[in-house]
């Protein structure tokens, strides 16, 4: 059935998929597409029905029912949660919403600031009680996000500043005009770079999959929904360095044969969408963009979807189904993307900062890019850190850096903290005394027990009780699984339900065998990873805070 929809859905195209039309039905229509005659209409005109439409539409945040009136979004992310913004934040917007008026919303990227929330399509954050006032009042407010910027790179890579088109192309339209395919897959290769959306897949193996894969249609696709509670460096790069991203995604394009690259940026990063469109109208404006760029037969467009709030969309099955129309479940592989993504068309997709690591390559060649970081490891890495940091931001640092490096150039904590959860939801809780033996790279993280990730890093504060942040993850994972699995959707609200339990009920306590088979059937069967990568965190809190977590266990 999936595979007819989309070939359906390939018969509007991407610059009229059915995805876009729910989301602007939604806008129009006071938050939300769950209408019957909206579902209707455009199940009709796209030939998937009313059924499937629904169930699409009927998923995200802000087009279900469920959005319709809302006016105000308050961010419930980790690092929100940890900084303890949330709760005051919520209560003071009570003197100015009705609780139906005030929506959740996970997460806006405002992580080293705290208090965030989103008005009337902008972002806020840190803000006093008057500036609110003024906020609701006039509808002026300081939007503006402020973070430190820091490379430990001498010169910086993915930090450093922006020229100007001309220059910044140079290696690109180098490479289009004089270069060769089979040149720059050995330079692929010979780079070692890996992605840096968590998994760390070679991407030498990835494009040339796509490259040999069959087929006159092919796409490159960002995945720009950096769904991570803690991370923000997708975000950094969009709204402060957008052509370090579009310049990999037209590598991509032209080694593959593809025409058409599409980033699918989250919804809650409106300045995300607005400045890489802007990037992408100067592209068309230096003739970079289009039919036969620079008169060498390459054809290649941009274009941006924006998401609907979904954190599933962050996997890229599930983010292919929710461009093609359909409700965004995770789809089994093989066959993988390279061969059967975008209207199962070849495609490739590689995250924000993966992309942004193209040019690099293009100027240092393979073997200068991977002479940066570890031999397994290579390349530079950004980390984002929260608001328990004395300088929170964006931090530059070669693969292979000591995390405590990291942490001293923020100039360490600011508040008591026991752990740091890093790699998002799903990535390690490290304890602060582990800190000193990793490095930042995947291999020391894995091998300690932990997940580098994306390397967002959130800070969990020692007045927090570690019980009330597992109970959080499982709650997380709970609201965001896209349900097509069992061990996802059943395991997370049973894990949830065990917690809130032992919480409320001093006479319960959990029983370790069960919780423990309940956390292995979800790591070892879930569909992806958002149900097989969950269980890691808590098993981390359970290994090294046991004292803590002793009471609501059974001995």
């Amino acid at each position: 059935m999936s595979k007819n929809l989309s070939a359906l859905s390939f018969r509007k195209g991407i610059e009229k998929n059915i995805f876009e039309r729910m989301v602007e039905a939604a806008e129009k229509h006071g938050g939300t597409a769950e209408r019957h005659d909206l579902v209707h209409q455009m199940g009709q005109d796209h030939l998937f029905g009313d059924a499937i439409t629904l169930g699409a539409v009927s998923f995200y945040d802000f087009l279900k029912k469920e959005n319709e009136g809302k006016k105000v979004f308050v961010c419930n992310g980790s690092a929100c949660l940890c900084a303890g913004t949330q709760e005051p934040l919520h209560h003071a917007l009570e003197k100015h919403f009705t609780k139906e008026e005030i929506g959740h919303i996970c997460c806006l990227g405002r992580c080293h600031e705290g208090g965030a929330f989103q008005f009337a399509g902008k972002n806020y954050s840190g803000q006093s009680p008057s500036a609110l006032a003024e906020l609701f009042q006039t509808g002026q407010g300081d939007s503006a996000d402020r973070y430190a910027v820091v490379s430990h790179l001498q010169p910086a890579i993915l930090t450093a500043e922006f020229h100007g088109i001309a220059d910044y192309y140079a290696p690109f339209r180098k490479l289009i005009t004089e270069g060769n395919r089979d040149a720059l897959a050995a330079e692929l290769k010979e780079s070692g770079l890996r992605g840096r959306g968590g998994a760390g897949f070679p991407l030498s193996i990835k494009w040339a999959g796509c490259r040999a894969a069959e087929g006159s249609v092919k796409y490159i696709v960002c995945n720009a929904d950096e769904g991570d509670p803690g991370a923000y460096i997708d975000k950094y790069l969009m709204e402060k360095q957008p052509h370090s991203v579009l310049l990999g995604m037209m590598v991509a394009g032209w080694y593959a044969g593809a025409e058409t690259g599409v980033l699918y940026i989250r919804a809650e990063y409106p300045d995300s969408v607005t400045l890489v469109n802007q990037a992408i109208a100067d592209l068309h404006a230096a003739g970079l963009l289009g039919k036969n760029i620079l008169g060498t037969g390459f054809n290649f467009a941009l274009k941006t979807i924006k998401g609907a709030g979904a954190y599933i969309c962050g996997e890229e099955t599930a983010l292919l189904a929710s461009i093609e129309g359909q409700r965004p479940e995770v789809r089994t592989r093989p066959p993988f993307p390279v061969n059967e993504g975008l209207y199962r068309k070849p495609t490739i997709v590689n995250n924000v900062e993966t992309f942004a690591n193209l040019r690099a390559i293009l100027t240092l060649g393979g073997r200068g890019y991977a002479q940066i970081g570890t031999p397994q490891s290579t390349g530079p890495k950004l980390l984002s850190l929260d608001s328990h940091f004395v300088k929170p931001g964006i931090y530059e640092v070669a693969m292979g850096t000591p995390l405590q490096t990291v942490i001293d150039l923020a100039g360490g904590f600011k508040t008591r903290v026991k752990a740091l959860q890093i790699g998002g939801p799903l990535g390690g809780i490290v304890p602060v005394e582990h800190i000193s033996q990793l490095t930042v790279d995947f291999e020391s993280f894995k091998k300690a027990g932990f997940l580098l990730g994306h390397a967002g890093v959130v800070s969990i504060p020692e007045a927090m009780p570690m019980i009330e942040y597992i109970q959080h993850l499982f709650q997380f994972t709970a609201d965001e699984s896209c349900g097509k699995c069992f061990p996802c959707r059943l395991g997370s609200t049973r894990g949830k339900e065990l917690i809130a339990k032992a919480r409320s009920d001093r006479t319960f306590k959990i029983d370790r065998e069960l919780l423990s088979d309940l956390l292995d059937t979800m790591e070892q069967t879930s569909l992806c990873a958002l149900g097989g990568g969950v269980p890691l965190p808590i098993k981390n809190a359970l290994q090294h805070f046991e004292p803590e977590l002793r009471p609501y266990l059974q001995e």
